[in-house]
């Protein structure tokens, strides 16, 4: 088979004997074995924090109450992250709020979690130590309790609804849809929701910090983001009429529709924004470590054998690849704001499988190889 010369390219995994190269079927074979090895480890690891519901990082402790609904097989459960609110007030005010949170939604099948914020702060859920206590929330689910990792929702009301509008466009690949009920935009940008099917429920007569306002005009923008990106920015916004903050659980609606949505891990387009909490990490792209900064933007579009970067793309960055993505048997070619920078047939291997459940630690994501980009084009 012909092969083309990378451009600018790292030649690690180009260069690979033929022999370590895999076909398809043998890199989705090594992908279910390694990940079965990934989910074993993790449960022998994190069974006692699941058990205890206290999972512990630094100086930050997540406690969750919990409640599971219906039935579904080892593998396929869906887990439901339900922020509560109450934000800059008295511990006891957050512990009632928190308590409270757990009876309000139902979903037909699942674990409900209702987590308690690690700290009273009016932006309790949207710190930077929430990030990745989240992510270990949802690995330990997956290994533990066997939740599907692409059936993992959010949801949160008042101040828990505050913390959706910044979680959900920066942790949108963890998750399968979220929703917000009463909250505050703040300063979140909906960019990244491109690939995350995003819900907004307010009352008309929320006039507090103009969540009603602000509920409407984001869902005008949610809708001209649609506009412009038709396969991208699902969206759900129900401004209840004469309804106050307390909205009496009209906005429970959100569960069922939210539970029409799975996760793509692999999206033929990614818009990626990095928010003052910022990751090195997002779907199939990653950064090197330390060059992710708040407002960095930027986007990458699957079009045919080609992938496009446009926006603030680093040396270095890796982009990670599997055939849910594009065919690995062809050649492909990476541009970078419009100019080559790699060209060439990138071979599957075992060990950019393990590198990459390595790297992330989900076993609904599950790359065959990647590319780094070492030098920018000039």
């Amino acid at each position: 088979m012909m092969r083309f010369l990378p451009v600018f390219a790292s030649l690690a995994l180009i260069s690979q004997a033929a022999e370590t190269s895999l076909t398809r079927d043998q890199a989705e074979s090594a992908g279910r074995e390694l990940a079965a090895e990934m989910i074993q480890r993790l449960k022998t690891e994190r069974t006692a924090e699941i058990e205890a519901k206290s999972i512990t990082q630094g100086d930050k402790t997540l406690r969750w109450l919990e409640k599971e609904f219906g039935k579904a097989r080892e593998g396929k459960r869906s887990l439901w992250i339900s922020l509560h609110g109450g934000g800059g007030a008295p511990k006891e005010v957050n512990d009632q709020q928190w308590r409270n949170q757990i009876t309000l939604y139902q979903p037909k099948e699942g674990i409900c979690v209702a987590p308690r914020a690690p700290t009273d702060a009016w932006n309790m859920w949207h710190q930077p130590h929430m990030d990745p206590l989240l992510d270990r929330l949802i690995q330990g689910m997956v290994a533990t309790r066997g939740v599907d990792p692409d059936r993992v929702y959010l949801m949160g009301y008042s101040a828990g609804g505050d913390g959706v509008w910044q979680l959900a466009p920066r942790m949108a690949d963890r998750f399968a849809a979220a929703s917000m009920m009463a909250g505050h935009p703040g300063d979140a940008s909906l960019l990244g929701l491109r690939n995350l099917p995003f819900g907004v429920f307010v009352g008309s007569e929320d006039a507090a910090y103009d969540r009603n306002k602000l509920g409407a005009s984001k869902g005008v923008e949610l809708d001209s983001l649609q506009t412009a990106d038709p396969k991208g920015y699902t969206h759900l916004v129900k401004i209840y009429p004469g309804m106050p903050h307390w909205m009496g659980l009209k906005d429970a609606e959100s569960v069922p529709w939210m539970a029409k949505f799975t996760r793509n891990p692999w999206p033929e387009r990614i818009v990626w924004v990095q928010d003052d909490v910022a990751h090195d990490r997002f779907y199939w792209l990653e950064l090197p470590a330390g060059f992710a900064k708040t407002g960095q933007k930027i986007t990458a579009t699957v079009k045919g054998r080609e992938i496009l970067l446009e926006g603030d793309v680093p040396a270095g960055i890796r982009i990670y690849l599997s055939d849910r993505l594009l065919g690995l048997d062809s050649a492909l070619t990476v541009k970078v704001n419009g100019a080559k920078a790699f060209q060439g047939i990138v071979p599957r291997t075992r060990d950019a499988v393990a590198a990459g459940l390595k790297a992330r630690q989900d076993p609904g994501f599950i790359p065959a190889a990647s590319i780094r980009i070492e030098k920018l084009p000039e």
